[in-house]
């Protein structure tokens, strides 16, 4: 069985609603024409019926003669005229004169409807009189105690008079083709979107290739441009999906080969001991050492990944609160002291003494840790760490910065990458995991703010975090 499309259907069922509505308005109007012009020949014959009252009031008495030249004086030759009492007796008819043989005319509608309202009328019924149809009006006038009746041949002539005006027809015929032109083009068009998005959709479902003739051009209406754009937001998922896979497959190697150096450090070493019972207890301590630092910077790698893992899935429920900066990195300060002096570092805090923004505690903490070590790590010995920070508006901004050896140029744009090392050898001999300055940057860019770094004899980290504030919890 053949489906209509959406457009036909949709074609099918306005067209089906506007002709009704057509129809229905061509016979209202219709009906509501013709009432109007009987109405009007209803009331100019009511008129003649009074000013005929008022000539026999004015005349005093019935006179046979009198009434039938009134009623020749009428413009119309055909208008018959009787006067019939309250009882339904003729006692006058201009076109026939043997009252006796005339039937009693009280059973005629308009005569009855008259005695009623005072004024009757039918628009068509056949006089048994004269055996021929007529447009009767009657009107009664109680204190006289009889009815005047008007009546019209209903001919081909009257027929036609009281016709309602067949030019509105046209018109509406002319409209239903309009509007059916006007349909069909606008229901084509939306036809075509959805065909395309059904061959979309079909494409996508089975994953097939976007770039086909058939989703290249749409019709230039909205109805068009919103089909073209969710192809294009589609084309732009797909492409970004692919860039996620492509980075998941990287982030997944790069982890494989991260863990894979400590453990099997770790495993080496174990191994060495299990195979020299013997060993002297010097070297079993010396090997024990070594495992326990590749188990550390184990954990610090697993941590790391978790940190990271907890920024890109799970960002939104991350709680914020009132973060006091100054305190937290005067903490930091005390928990890398022994690393500093190791490397006859400096560290100069120029924090304002009250310093607090809106945010994690423990991503902000890793923000000002992770720089704060990767500075020791690399800036060199007899080095600086200067930290400072200036509000404007509703954003704290920080400069962490170093006069240590500095980074290449060609290295900055990908500082922030994860794994990404200058000196991969160095970094491992320093153990570092190659994720720090990409949690720092994930951190900022959590709370809102922008991070960039640049090196000219050294490195300098600039970022930004919202303030606190009554408002903003």
């Amino acid at each position: 069985m053949r489906r209509f499309s959406v457009g036909s259907r949709l074609y099918i069922s306005i067209m089906a609603l506007f002709l009704v509505f057509a129809v229905g308005f061509i016979v209202f109007q219709q009906t509501r024409e013709k009432q109007y012009k009987i109405d009007t020949l209803t009331l100019s014959l009511q008129d003649y019926n009074l000013r005929m009252h008022e000539m026999l009031l004015f005349q005093g008495r019935h006179d046979e003669a009198a009434l039938s030249t009134f009623v020749r004086m009428h413009p119309e030759r055909n208008l018959r005229v009787t006067l019939i009492d309250r009882w339904g007796n003729v006692f006058f008819d201009n076109l026939r004169k043997d009252y006796r043989n005339i039937g009693n005319h009280g059973n005629r509608r308009e005569f009855q409807q008259a005695l009623r309202t005072g004024m009757g009328a039918t628009v068509e019924r056949n006089s048994e009189t004269l055996g021929q149809d007529y447009f009767y009006t009657a009107t009664y006038f109680p204190q006289e105690g009889y009815v005047i009746r008007t009546a019209l041949p209903y001919d081909a002539d009257l027929a036609k008079s009281l016709q309602a005006d067949q030019h509105y027809i046209w018109f509406a015929l002319a409209a239903i083709l309009l509007l059916t032109l006007l349909l069909y083009g606008f229901l084509r068009r939306l036809g075509r979107n959805i065909t395309k998005l059904r061959i979309f959709a079909w494409r996508a479902d089975h994953n097939e290739s976007l770039e086909t003739e058939e989703l290249i051009d749409f019709p230039d209406d909205e109805l068009g441009e919103i089909a073209e754009r969710i192809i294009k937001i589609y084309k732009r998922l797909q492409t970004t999906r692919r860039e996620q896979d492509i980075l998941k497959r990287q982030l997944t190697q790069n982890i494989a080969h991260e863990l894979k150096t400590p453990v099997a450090s770790i495993q080496g070493f174990i191994e060495t001991i299990i195979d020299n019972p013997d060993m002297d207890e010097d070297r079993r301590r010396q090997f024990l050492q070594r495992c326990h630092a590749q188990s550390i910077r184990l954990t610090a790698l697993l941590q790391d990944i978790s940190t990271l893992n907890r920024l890109d899935d799970a960002a939104d429920v991350i709680s914020f609160e009132r973060v006091n900066i100054t305190s937290m990195v005067s903490q930091i300060e005390k928990e890398t002291a022994l690393q500093l002096a190791g490397h006859d570092m400096t560290f100069y805090n120029r924090l304002p003494a009250e310093l607090t923004v809106n945010g994690s505690r423990s991503l902000l903490y890793s923000i000002f840790r992770n720089l704060t070590d990767n500075a020791i790590a690399y800036a060199g010995q007899h080095t600086t760490i200067t930290l400072e920070a200036w509000q404007d508006g509703d954003f704290w901004h920080f400069r962490f910065s170093d006069n240590g050896i500095g980074v290449a140029a060609e290295h900055l744009p990908r500082l922030f990458e994860r794994f990404y090392r200058i000196d991969k050898g160095r970094s491992r001999k320093n153990g570092g995991t190659g994720l720090g300055l990409a949690i720092v940057k994930n951190a900022v860019l959590l709370h809102g703010g922008e991070i960039s770094v640049s090196s000219n004899g050294g490195l300098t980290v600039a970022f930004t975090l919202r303030a606190f504030s009554s408002s903003n919890p």
